[in-house]
């Protein structure tokens, strides 16, 4: 009778020491080997010419070869894939930061020359070159989009509500198609869509602040649907079916079970499509229009807005032309702020307003 001897991995592969013996970098010794791939790419793009493009190719392609080869000789093949890997990843999300920071940097670099109290509270009224603000495009965007979100966010937790608890069968099918269809339109669609609606009403040329609301809620509307029925089929059925069992009828489940489970799920939501469309420009442009003064009535003559505020300011900047310019940055900078301020408000939200559950 044989014995079948068992197979070692230094037997496979004569490049992975025994188990007993084998080595390993240092801490820091993949980045190091990463770091020196880096180096030699520096080396052969300034042979080349230098060029940030060049070196980002030779870096990633240098950087993982290098370390792929150091981690192989040293700690063995298994490790070595596991440390490309690594590196493959790191590398891809660097890349894909790279644009971010840049924007970032480039706002508030250029943004930061007119964020003074007399950008927050001057209008543009009489205003060619020096000076001014966007306290009337500011206060328009904010008007805007809270008539947009009285309009976007019952219709759409209804919307989700219905398809989630009662939709069956053809119609969910239907309504689950066509707000897949809204979430995918330009978003000049919906500018014209309501600059034609309310055109059949008011006439042509109509402009005003309502108008740039229902835009802005055809745009909000598909969002706020996916996001409310992504959460609410996240509420476990355990919790209706025993409502159902002590005689509960369905919509006082819904209202005093289901929603209130998912409340953090939903405010998260509806704060992330307000930060998704409080910085469209297209249909504003198209209903909504500009102005110089303050307009607080949305319902009678053209607002400001930001997005289209520091459009006209960066094509129509006046004489000479790097005031308007200046204005236009720090316009951006203002929306950025607006947009992550909205982000750590959903944050909290999912934080603070998460069912509390036992250990």
């Amino acid at each position: 009778m044989t014995t079948s001897t068992p197979t070692r991995p230094e037997d496979l592969d004569p490049m992975t020491p025994a188990v007993g013996t084998r080595r390993k970098l240092p801490r820091y010794g993949g980045v190091g080997l990463y770091v020196a791939g880096l180096v030699v790419a520096g080396l052969l793009t300034l042979l080349s010419g230098f060029s940030w493009g060049l070196f980002a190719v030779y870096g990633v392609v240098l950087g993982c070869l290098v370390t792929y080869v150091g981690s192989r000789v040293v700690e063995g093949s298994r490790k070595a894939t596991d440390r490309l890997v690594t590196s493959l990843v790191t590398s891809a999300f660097a890349i894909a930061m790279v644009p971010l920071v840049s924007l970032i940097y480039t706002v508030v670099s250029k943004g930061i020359t007119r964020l003074d109290g007399t950008f927050f509270s001057n209008s543009m009224v009489g205003v060619v070159g020096e000076g001014g603000g966007a306290y009337h495009a500011i206060m328009g965007t904010l008007i805007i989009t809270a008539l947009a979100s009285l309009i976007s966010v019952p219709v759409g937790l209804l919307a989700a509500i219905y398809l989630v608890e009662y939709g069956r069968g053809k119609l969910k099918k239907a309504l689950t198609f066509f707000v897949d269809v809204m979430t995918g339109i330009p978003s000049i669609v919906a500018g014209l869509f309501a600059y034609a609606l309310f055109a059949i009403f008011f006439g042509p040329g109509v402009r005003f602040g309502l108008g740039g609301a229902v835009a802005l809620s055809v745009l909000m509307i598909p969002v706020v649907v996916r996001s409310a029925e992504e959460v609410l089929k996240l509420v476990p059925n355990e919790l209706r079916e025993a409502s159902y069992a002590l005689g509960v009828p369905k919509w006082r489940t819904i209202t005093k079970v289901v929603l209130p489970t998912a409340i953090a799920g939903l405010g998260t939501g509806v704060t992330l499509s307000i930060a998704r469309v409080i910085g469209e420009t297209a249909p504003l442009l198209v209903i909504v229009g500009i102005t110089a003064a303050t307009n607080f009535d949305p319902f009678d003559g053209r607002m400001a807005t930001l997005p289209v505020y520091a459009y006209y300011q960066l094509t129509q900047p006046g004489v000479p032309p790097q005031f308007g310019i200046d204005r236009a940055w720090t316009a951006a900078l203002v929306l950025i702020i607006i947009v992550m301020a909205l982000n750590v408000v959903a944050r909290l939200i999912s934080r603070f307003f998460a069912p509390k559950t036992g250990r």
